[in-house]
C-alpha cells in the first residue's frame, strides 16, 4: 500500500550556505493533520503549499509548482546504505515522507489523490543547493546527489485538502508521454540530449520549460 509516513515541516534555522539568513530546509515530523492549498506566485504568495510551513529562500524555493516536496523512505534506506548513517524524515527538506510510491519515477503531470480530498501532481525533481549541502555536511554532495538521480518530486496542488501521516497515496490519472521525474532530473543535469523531448511535455512548470528552452542545442 502507498502511503504517506510522516508529514514535516519546517523549524527555521541559520543559513550561513547562503544570503538569506535563514533557512526552512529542517522540516520535522507533525503529528496532526495538515492543510494543504495552492500558495500561489513563487515570490509574492503564500511560499510554501502547507499551512505552518515555511520558505525563506522565496527565489528559488515555494510557489504554485514547487508547492509540495516528496521524498520517499525507500529512497532513504539507499542513502543511508551508502553513507552510512542514518537519516530522519524530513533531513532533505520534504514535506511528504512517503512509502510504496514510487516517488522518482512519478510522470510529470499525473494526479496523486491523497487522503479523501487533496490531489497533487508532480512537476520536476528537486535540485541540489548550497544550503542542502550544508545541512547534509558532506563533501561534494550537490554532485553526489545529482549523480544519484533519486531527486524526490515537487508537486503543484490540484485540489486543496488535507494530509496527516497514515494517508493513503493514489495514481489517478498517468499522462500517455511517460516522462518521469528521473528522467527529467537527468535531462536537466547530466545528460541534456534529453532535453529536446523534455520541453515538449505537458506539465512541466512554464518558467523550467523557458529555462530548458534556453539550452537546447543550437541547430547549424
Amino acid at each position: 500500500m502507498s502511503t504517506i509516513v510522516s508529514v514535516n515541516l519546517a523549524v527555521p534555522e541559520p543559513n550561513p550556505a547562503k544570503g538569506v539568513g535563514v533557512t526552512g530546509i529542517n522540516k520535522q515530523p507533525v503529528g496532526h493533520s495538515v492543510a494543504v492549498r495552492a500558495p500561489g506566485p513563487k515570490t509574492t504568495g503564500l511560499h510554501s503549499g502547507l499551512v505552518g510551513d515555511r520558505i525563506f529562500d522565496v527565489e528559488h524555493h515555494g510557489g504554485d509548482d514547487q508547492a509540495v516536496y516528496a521524498y520517499a523512505l525507500e529512497d532513504y534506506g539507499w542513502w543511508q546504505a551508502r553513507l552510512g548513517r542514518r537519516l530522519s524524515n524530513g533531513l532533505f527538506g520534504e514535506n511528504l515522507t512517503t512509502e510504496g510510491v514510487d516517488v522518482n519515477g512519478a510522470v510529470i503531470g499525473e494526479r496523486w489523490r491523497v487522503g479523501a480530498l487533496l490531489v497533487l501532481q508532480p512537476t520536476f525533481g528537486r535540485i541540489p543547493c548550497a544550503t542542502f549541502q550544508h545541512k547534509m555536511g558532506e563533501p561534494g554532495w550537490v554532485k553526489t546527489f545529482a549523480r544519484a538521480n533519486r531527486p524526490g518530486a515537487y508537486l503543484r496542488v490540484v485540489e486543496p485538502g488535507e494530509v496527516r501521516a497514515g494517508d493513503a497515496v493514489m495514481v489517478e490519472d498517468r499522462p500517455a508521454h511517460g516522462v518521469s521525474i528521473a528522467m527529467a532530473f537527468r535531462a536537466y543535469m547530466t545528460e541534456p540530449e534529453l532535453l529536446p523531448e523534455l520541453v515538449e511535455i505537458d506539465g512541466l512548470p512554464d518558467d523550467l520549460r523557458e529555462t530548458l528552452a534556453e539550452r537546447l542545442p543550437r541547430r547549424r
